[in-house]
């Protein structure tokens, strides 16, 4: 049974993954200070659009909060004296355009609270953290041999997902790692399939997937307990950070970030295509794989919540992969991901863009081989390998794993055939995206093409040589009509003779 009850927010159907954009449509005088008019819009639909007003000490406040990444962002200087100037205002409001572009635009400053707090304050206002610790409160009132330590704060990019760290008080020198988190749109298994097949992930007991110690879940939310790494997750580990800070601290702009070694680039890259095809195989699917959600410990890679898919929460990497028709199953969201976090691993950090149209210069020819299998432009607009083809490869087919026996995930028929028409639904949420994707941009490129400068010249320069064509046919019409006239009162006409009577008329009515 579920201790837990319906948290007030209720089910998550907003994709916090979908990207906003916003534009500041005019600004307004008031009697001390000016007032910025913001339209903003999530996805590419304009139906799904509203406007926020912002001062600019809003714009501050919000950079302020955004200082711990980091990152020198474009806001402009404040200015005490001449702020209610026309031409500086002008100016200001292209720059506040400028700054709004640069935390929209960048991968994780745009899936921050503050900045969805900013710009749709109507659907990031709730407390998510003080919903989280009621969640935690009624659990440990049920199973008091639990007790907090601390909270991890913003340890993870997910707005709706809460971090603590805590211990078995039975076990009390172990640590564990509870997350809170609200249940997705992609969240297709029924309440009673998604318990059972969290009771599956519980009872494994396999050496690539972290083990998970507990997890209930509700209508709406679910609460998970997992062993804690001190090490923190492989992105950790890249960027040499401490697992335990803020994920905008750790990642915006790691200072020590570098990427592995080949011998480490070979084995954990097996490891996790062994995990993947483990899942894969037992009709399991997850679609959350990134350098975050690694755990190395002791030279072994373990993935971390592997839950997510079938609790339907947004994919980190759902923006990259919308924008590619041919990322559309779950095993090729898997392999492309493997990719993105392959990329990370050799290079030490993610790639800035996807197609990667040219990789940097390493000395490891079969690691950029299979990248190439993976993110050039080519392999995104055609067949992506599988994971089985990845494991053959130079790079990953001589590793030597310490666990030989073969691995599998034992599924109740029942769970199995859920676990399908979900991974479906999912499937046919995320093609019917990437189609109203694909419409937008064919519609923007024809519009950006009718607009463009080149393009009026070339109608303008059709225009006048239909206007020519059209001036040369009227002229042609009008000799041949003199012609014609000239030639029906001319020799044609047969002579006549003045005293001889007019013939009878042939084109006389017949009588009725």
């Amino acid at each position: 049974m579920s201790y837990l009850e319906k948290p007030s927010p209720g089910r998550l159907l907003l994709d916090d993954t979908v990207p906003l954009t916003a534009v500041i449509e005019a600004s307004q005088n008031l009697q001390s200070h000016t007032e910025y008019i913001i339209k903003v819009q999530r996805g590419v639909s304009s139906e799904n659009s509203w406007q926020v007003i912002r001062r600019y000490s809003d714009f501050d406040v919000l950079n302020s909060s955004l200082m711990v990444c980091g990152i020198s962002l474009p806001l402009p200087p404040k200015k005490l004296i001449g702020n209610m100037d026309r031409e500086f205002i002008a100016e200001r409001q292209r720059g506040l355009q400028a700054y709004l572009d640069s935390i929209t635009q960048h991968p994780l400053l745009c899936s921050s609270l503050f900045v969805k707090k900013f710009l749709d304050p109507n659907n990031y206002s709730a407390n998510y953290t003080e919903i989280a610790l009621q969640q935690v409160s009624m659990f440990f009132r049920s199973d008091p041999k639990w007790e907090v330590l601390e909270p991890l704060k913003d340890m993870g990019w997910r707005i709706r997902k809460k971090y603590f760290l805590i211990k078995n008080k039975e076990q009390p020198k172990e640590r564990y790692l509870l997350s809170w988190v609200d249940l997705g749109p992609d969240k297709f298994l029924s309440d009673k399939d998604l318990q059972s097949a969290m009771k599956v992930l519980t009872s494994l007991s396999t050496p690539y997937l972290c083990p998970l110690s507990f997890s209930s879940t509700s209508e709406s939310s679910a609460l998970l307990i997992r062993p804690f790494s001190e090490r923190g997750s492989l992105r950790d580990h890249i960027c040499k950070v401490k697992p335990r800070e803020s994920y905008l601290k750790k990642y915006c702009n790691p200072k020590k970030s570098q990427g592995l070694e080949l011998q480490h680039i070979k084995l954990y890259g097996r490891q996790i295509l062994e995990a993947l095809k483990l899942l894969h195989d037992g009709g399991m699917f997850f679609g959350h794989l990134h350098a975050s959600n690694v755990i190395v410990d002791e030279g072994v890679c373990q993935l971390t919540d592997v839950e997510n898919g079938m609790l339907g929460v947004p994919s980190a990497l759902r923006p990259a992969f919308t924008q590619l028709r041919k990322i559309n199953s779950t095993e090729s969201i898997d392999v492309f991901s493997f990719g993105h976090l392959l990329y990370e691993m050799t290079y030490g950090r993610p790639p800035d863009s996807i197609p990667v149209d040219q990789f940097p210069p390493v000395p490891y020819t079969t690691v950029v081989s299979v990248l190439q299998s993976i993110l050039s432009p080519e392999a995104c607009k055609g067949k992506m390998p599988t994971v089985s083809e990845l494991m053959q490869t130079p790079l990953f087919s001589d590793v030597q794993l310490q666990h030989s026996e073969k691995l599998q995930i034992k599924i109740p028929s029942r769970l199995k055939e859920a676990l399908k028409t979900a991974k479906e639904s999912l499937e046919k949420r995320l093609q019917e995206e990437q189609r109203v994707l694909h419409q937008h941009r064919r519609l923007t490129r024809a519009q950006c093409h009718h607009g463009s400068e080149e393009e009026r010249k070339r109608r303008k320069i059709l225009a006048r040589k239909q206007k020519s064509r059209q001036s040369a046919f009227e002229n042609e019409e009008d000799v041949s009509v003199r012609n014609n006239n000239n030639s029906g009162s001319g020799a044609s006409s047969p002579p006549t003779c003045p005293s001889s009577p007019t013939p009878p008329s042939t084109t006389e009515h017949a009588p009725f």
